[in-house]
This record gives structure tokens, sequence and C-alpha cells, in this order.
């Protein structure tokens, strides 16, 4: 008995040691005036992180109970090579390991290198420096500031895409004035404005055209954009204040200097030379676990635009599994209060297997890739497909639901943080990017100034987060046919024949949430998309519950979807797109308030609920009950608070509140709450309230008992899965035509030539018909299920 309380008492005084000993812990310094020869220090710092790293890796093998800080002292750390933390370096819940600036201190860790360089007039206003041989790098800063590598045409701040575009910039007169292109690039946008892609110039053909290879950066095969491209990395185009080029055989730098600077005002010259500074590289079975990092600044990272090339299942992208922090196998790791900034590609990549990351109150601006990505690997995945038109027959499907692995990230937050001016090279990305992951938070984060989506989530698998409070805005700046938030839910199930999806929904409603098991919350956020729409579902995308959102420009899009439940959102100046819905698609929209008319296209379904909305204008009500909806709807003005300052709420006596129940939300708990970086976020513009606005109708043609009607809009683009707004929309059939015939014309389908002649009108269609009377047919080229093919309408 004496031997057990004494052995009670040992391990008390045991475990209250272990806690004060986590409590303090050990502190390591580390100092760009230190060295690595010291002991690590306050009075004695190392000079390197790698230095310090190495030390406490060797510390923690005798001392795991021990808590670990380390210090980083003010000053730039350029990396030699990235830092790599593996499974033995973690922490642990009480004794974790974090690596942090010292306060009130600018700690920055560089992925570049500063250059030592000798300027020398070269001819006209071109400067020359010798670089070290064999030095390749994308990326130049003088005096913090990023220049313009040398391309056609010249920068324009301001101007959307790429800061100019150009369509001769592959013209044969242009190409013949290049000596050596070899090493350039080609920067394009897809051809339906849908991303980004990029080549790299390998020469010159025998016949002068450009030899280049690349492409692969959309996940939507595509030619390059016609007009909205440009070229850089090319000698000729060495032409502008600002430009640069490096010659790597002859290892010359050319600088064309800014007005009024000669070369003794050049000053610091830094190249970005590493794509990764931070890998938190663990397993599921051995993750890294406890590592934070806290209020350092990471800069001059490479660009990494010809590595994005991995498909994600069935969305749009490609993706580069890489940034300048990659977190792949950990568990309770976190980015925190620090600034990522002039990177070349990704910011901070969530890869693989990953659990209660946090990623929270950082400054993420000036960057060429994505801002947050979360991303499984797809073999998390059952019965995955690659590519838009894949996909697995019914007799092969797995339909077993949720993930096969473990293989994605979860429980994992990314909030309060500022994100602004991503995308500058790539334009299929986001500021917070979502695949292949479940029940991640994203929350009161400010997005704007984005070429693409501010939060997207590429497919249905596996559901559960929660988005809200997010101040998204100035979003889809350089692409189009997106929203500011996007999704797709191009799951197991999802067919790209829509002849076959309604029949496979129809005989298999429950595959529908095979991969969307929980249900993704959207709530009090407030959305901003000129460019397409501040809420768009795309195909497929299923399991939703949407609610509290004030949308200020585009309005909110449903796709082919199910199970979507819409209520309590305000879509000022705007209203609702629901395009193409299946047959028992569950989808419920009520209790909303709209500024137009339904913009439906294709739906001859309405869900289970379309009804007891708020419509401002009796017109746009009326125009929309001539759909068979809305039969107890409202219509007036709602009195909303204050909306030229942004508040709308409604005041109490609302017929908005008393006649469908709609209930006010939160006007100002949008965006991030870190004082910081409150301070320095920017705001939408509010716009002028238009509560009443008169649509001109679109004309409706007859055509052998057809009806038709110009594609006028970005809806009937989208609705279609047009490149561009082009073509002819088949409205109706004639009464007895054979709709099972898909050799025929049929509803939805779009005209885009007849007899090789491009058709974008009726008259043009009637103009290239009866030039070609006398072959007894019609010929024509149509779009359908996002691909073209050719019939004969005989006569």
């Amino acid at each position: 008995m004496k031997f057990k309380k004494i052995t009670v008492a040992f391990l008390s005084v045991f475990c209250i040691s272990l806690m004060s000993k986590a409590q303090d812990g050990k502190t390591f310094y580390v100092s760009p005036s230190g060295s690595d020869k010291n002991v690590g220090t306050e009075e004695l710092p190392f000079a390197s992180i790698a230095k310090a790293k190495e030390v406490i890796k060797g510390f923690k093998e005798k001392n795991l109970e021990d808590q670990i800080n380390l210090i980083l002292r003010e000053g730039t750390y350029y990396l030699g090579e990235p830092l790599i933390f593996g499974a033995s370096e973690s922490g642990t819940e009480n004794a974790p390991y974090s690596i942090q600036a010292a306060k009130g201190e600018k700690v920055v860790i560089s992925g570049g290198r500063p250059l030592e360089l000798k300027w020398r007039n070269q001819s006209g206003n071109i400067l020359v420096a010798k670089v070290p041989k064999g030095l390749q790098f994308s990326s130049l800063f003088i005096k913090g500031q990023k220049q313009i590598r040398a391309r056609y045409p010249n920068y324009q701040e301001g101007v959307y895409p790429y800061g100019g575009f150009a369509e001769d910039a592959l013209s044969k007169e242009r190409i013949d004035s290049w000596n050596n292109p070899t090493g350039g690039f080609i920067h394009a946008l897809h051809s339906g404005r849908w991303g980004g892609m990029h080549y790299v110039i390998t020469g010159k053909n025998a016949d002068g055209t450009l030899a280049y290879e690349g492409g692969w950066q959309n996940n939507r095969e595509s030619e390059m954009h016609k007009s909205m491209r440009f070229v850089e990395n090319i000698f000729e185009e060495l032409d502008a204040p600002g430009e640069w080029y490096l010659d790597t055989k002859k290892s010359l730098l050319y600088y064309y200097p800014n007005e009024g600077m000669g070369k003794e005002d050049i000053g610091q010259v830094e190249i970005a030379v590493l794509e990764n500074l931070v890998t938190l590289k663990g397993e599921k079975d051995q993750p890294v676990q406890y590592i934070s990092f806290e209020g350092i600044e990471f800069t001059h990272t490479a660009p990494t635009f010809m590595k994005t090339e991995e498909q994600l299942m069935r969305s749009d992208w490609t993706i580069y599994r890489g940034g300048t922090i990659l977190m792949d196998g950990t568990e309770n790791c976190s980015v925190t209060n620090s600034v990522f900034r002039n990177l070349g590609g990704n910011a901070i990549f969530v890869s693989n297997y990953n659990r209660q990351a946090n990623i929270s109150s950082n400054l993420i601006e000036e960057i060429g890739g994505s801002a947050i990505s979360f991303v499984g690997g797809a073999d998390a995945l059952r019965s995955p497909s690659f590519n838009y038109h894949e996909f697995v027959e019914e007799e092969n499907l797995d339909t077993i639901p949720g993930p096969k692995t473990a293989n994605y990230p979860s429980n994992s937050t990314a909030s309060d943080n500022l994100i602004r001016n991503i995308g500058l090279i790539e334009k299929q990305v986001a500021g917070v990017q979502i695949q292949l992951a479940m029940d991640l938070h994203i929350s009161h984060n400010t997005i704007y100034d984005v070429p693409r989506a501010g939060i997207n989530i590429g497919d249905g698998a596996w559901g559960g987060h929660i988005i809200e409070y997010n101040d998204v805005f100035n979003t889809v700046m350089e692409t189009g046919d997106h929203g500011a938030f996007n999704s797709w839910g191009r799951d197991r199930y999802w067919h790209p024949n829509r002849s076959k999806m309604n029949d496979l929904a129809a005989r298999h409603p429950e595959w529908i949430r095979l991969d969307a098991i929980k249900t993704t919350i959207i709530r009090n956020n407030r959305f901003h998309c000129d460019h397409g729409w501040d809420i768009d579902l795309d195909d497929g995308s299923s399991n939703y519950e949407i609610y509290n959102n004030l949308c200020l420009s585009g309005g909110l899009k449903l796709r082919e979807g199910f199970y979507r439940t819409v209520y309590n959102n305000i879509t000022v100046n705007n209203g609702f797109h629901p395009h193409v819905w299946f047959k028992e698609s569950h989808d419920v929209f009520t209790r909303n308030i709209v500024m137009t008319a339904h913009k439906q296209i294709r739906v001859d379904f309405w869900g289970d609920k379309v009804d007891e909305n708020f419509f401002t204008a009796a017109s746009d009500l009326s125009k929309t009950q001539e759909f068979g909806v809305e039969a107890s709807s409202e219509s007036g003005d709602p009195l909303f608070v204050a909306p030229e300052e942004g508040d709308f709420r409604v005041q109490t006596n609302s017929p908005a509140k008393t006649s469908v129940g709609f209930e006010n939300f939160d006007m100002d708990e949008f965006g991030v709450v870190s004082p910081v970086l409150k301070s320095k976020a920017g705001q939408p513009k509010i716009p002028d309230l238009l509560l009443e606005r008169k649509e001109e109708a679109s004309k409706v043609y007859g055509w052998h008992g057809f009806k038709l009607k110009k594609v006028e809009t970005l809806g009937e683009q989208s609705a279609a899965g047009l490149n561009e707004i082009a073509g002819i929309l088949v409205l109706e059939v004639p009464n007895g035509y054979d709709s099972s015939d898909m050799s025929k014309l049929q509803k939805g389908d779009v005209i885009l030539s007849s007899w090789g002649d491009e058709v974008n009108d009726v008259m043009s269609l009637q103009k290239a018909e009866k030039g070609n009377a006398w072959k007894g047919r019609v010929e024509l080229e149509i779009w359908r299920n996002q691909s073209v093919i050719s019939i004969t309408i005989p006569k």
C-alpha cells in the first residue's frame, strides 16, 4: 500500500514536471548576423534556419516532451534549398514545434538570390550585365519591384487580360523578326475564356511558323484564344522601360531601365530561384504533426506554370501539386499571421492526407498561382474520371458511397485571410481552391482582384464544407462564364451526354450523393462578379444549402444538379438563373429577394419548390409566373435600410418580411477580422439600386417548324457550354417531331454553321440555305453535349 502511494505521488510529480517542461520548452534563435558555429541561444544565434532545423531535429530525438520555439530575428533569409520537415520532427499537442518571427521584427524567408552586377551601356537605352555562368531565372526584382520580361504587346497597367494582348502576337511578320525565339513563352486564354494556357517555344519550323509545346494547363481541351494572348522572353521584344531579357547561352542580363534611371541607380537586384520554401512531408500512418509557422513573410519563388498539368478529375482544372508552403501528410499544422508576396506559383498547397490544418490571418498578394488549395489524391475517389468527356460505364461503376481512402484534406480551416492580386501568370486559379476534400471551414476571408473564381469547388467529393462570412469581389476579371463562388459536380455518376444523364438520374437517384455525401453550406457571404454569376453552381453541383448571402452583381445560378436548397438570399440588380434542370432535381428556391425575372434556360421541371420569393418589380413576377412557378410570391419595394451604404437589411414594415418571411442577416460581418488585415482590405463597389428595369424581349423566328433565336447572353452561352456567345439556339421543335432520333435537330442545340458558313442569326442561316437550295438538303454543324456534330435536314 505504501509502495502504491509513493508510486502515485511520484507519477503526479513527474506529470507536473512534464507539463512544466512542455510549457517552458526549449528556445533556439537564428539571426542573419549570427553564425552556424554558435549554439543557437539569444546571445549566440545560428545564422541559417537550415542549421537550426538540423540541431533541433537532433535535440528532439532525446527530448520528445519539450516544446520547441524557433525564433527568427529580423532580416532576410535566402534559402539554398527548401526546408523539408519529416514526421520525426513533429511536435505534440502538449509540446508543439513553433517557428516564428521575433515579436515586432520583420522576418523574410526568400527563395531568391541577390546578385551583385556591374552594368554597362549596351545600345540605346539598354543596359547589360554579366551573370554567373549557367544561372537561369524567370523572375527579376529591382529594389523589391518585379520587372517585366521582354514581351509583346508591351505591358499596360489595368488592361485585362494579361496587362495587354494582341492577335498579331503570333503573326508571320512578327515571328520573322525574331532571330531565335527558342525559350520564349506564349500565354493565352482558353478559346472560351475558361482559364489560360501556356506554351514554351522550341524553335521555328521549316515554313517559318513557331514550334511550341504546352497547353496542358486547362482540363478542357481548346485551341488558344485568337486574340487574347501574348509572348514573352524574346530578345527582339526588349523595347520598353522595365523590361529585361536573360541570354542563358552568353550569361548576359539585358535591362531597359525606367525613365530617369541610370546604371548607378539600379540598386539591389534579386532573382527568384526556388519554387518551394517549406514542405511538411509525412504519411497517414506517420504524419508531420503540430508544427506551426507564424509572423513570417515568404517571398521570391519561381513560376511553375509549365508544371501545371495534373488533371483534377473532371473539373476544368489541372494543377501543380506544389506551393511556397506544401503540406502533404500532416495533422494539426498551421500557417498564421504571415505574408505571402511576389510568388511565381501557388502560395499554400494542402495536398493529399491532411487533418486539422489551419491557414489563418495571412496576407497573400502579388502571386502567380492560387492562394490556398486543399486537394486530395485521386486514389481517394471511387470510379474516377479525369476529363469532362470521360466517364465510367454504368456496369463498372463503384456504388459504395464516400471516399475509397483517407488520402484527402479534412477538418481543416482557411479563415481571416486577405487574398488579392493573384493569378498574375496562371488564370485557372482561385483564392481558395477545394477538390477531393471533406469538412473544410472557409470563413471570414477577403478575396478580390482575381482572374477567375474567388472560391472554387472542383467536385462534389465529399462535401461537408462550411463557407461563411467571406467577402469576395472583383472576380472573373480576366476570364468568363464563371462565378465569384464557382463549383462543379461532375461526380462519378455524372455523364456529359444530357440524355444519358436523364436516364441515369431517373433509374439511380441514389447515385447522385455517392460522392457528395455531406451537404455543403454557403451562408452569410457577400459576393460580387461582373463577368459571370455571384454564385455559380455549374455542371452537376449537388447537395448544397445556400442562405443569407448578399449577391451584389451577377445573381445566383444553378445549373444541372440535385438537392440544392436556396433561401433568404438577396440578389441586387439581378436574380435567379436556373439552367438545364433535371426532372426530380429536388431543388428549392424560396424566401429570396430578386430584382429580375428568373433567367431560366431549358428548364422543363422546376424542382420541389420555386415559390414564395419577393420580386422588386411586378412585371418580373408576372413574367416568371408564365413558367408555372411563383404562384404565392409577392412584389414591391423591399424597403432596404441603407442600400447606398451596402446595408440591404429590410425595415421592420418591409413587405418582404410580412409577405414571404424574409429574415435579416448581418451586413457588417463579411471578410477579415484581424485589425491589421481589416485596415488593409479593400471594399466592393456598392451598385446603384435598380428595383425595376425593362428588358427588351429577344426575337424568336420560325424556320422549318422550329423556333430559333440568336444566342445573346452569357447565360445562354453557359447553358449550352459554348466557348463564346455565338450561334442560333433551338427553342422548340415542330409538333409531332421525333425527338428520340439524335441524328435530328434537338431542342437546346446551337446551330453554328450551314454549308461551312458561320451563322449567328436566322438571316445568315436562311442565306446559307438559299445559296445551297439546289442540293436538296440543309447541312448544319451544331453544338450539342459540349461538342460539334454534323446533321442533315432534308428539304
